[in-house]
């Protein structure tokens, strides 16, 4: 399992808006094949500031099936209008107990 960390700035004062484009948009994620859970944070101390969690079962799930497809495309379409700055976006995996 992978997990996909996103730290996405949204513009001040946009931030309902986008949490309702967020809602509208996570079918296109979270039916994407190989994506196994989604969840969206929002900072409490930065309340512009979001935080993407997304388990793929592999890296390339989500560069392949999701990142080269016309899913992003739509899900950008969606959400894309409300980012301050592009996401910062990284992969990690467990480390063994």
């Amino acid at each position: 399992m992978i997990l996909e960390v996103a730290l996405i700035d949204v513009q001040a004062g946009q931030e309902d808006a986008f949490a309702e484009a967020y809602a509208k948009a996570l079918p296109i994620l979270a039916e994407t094949p190989g994506c196994q859970t989604v969840r969206m944070t929002r900072g409490i101390e930065s309340p512009s500031r979001f935080v993407l969690l997304v388990e793929w079962d592999t890296v390339e799930a989500h560069l392949e099936n999701f990142r080269a497809t016309e899913r992003f495309e739509q899900w950008r379409g969606i959400i894309g209008g409300y980012f301050a700055a592009p996401p910062v976006v990284e992969h990690f995996t467990d480390v063994p107990a």
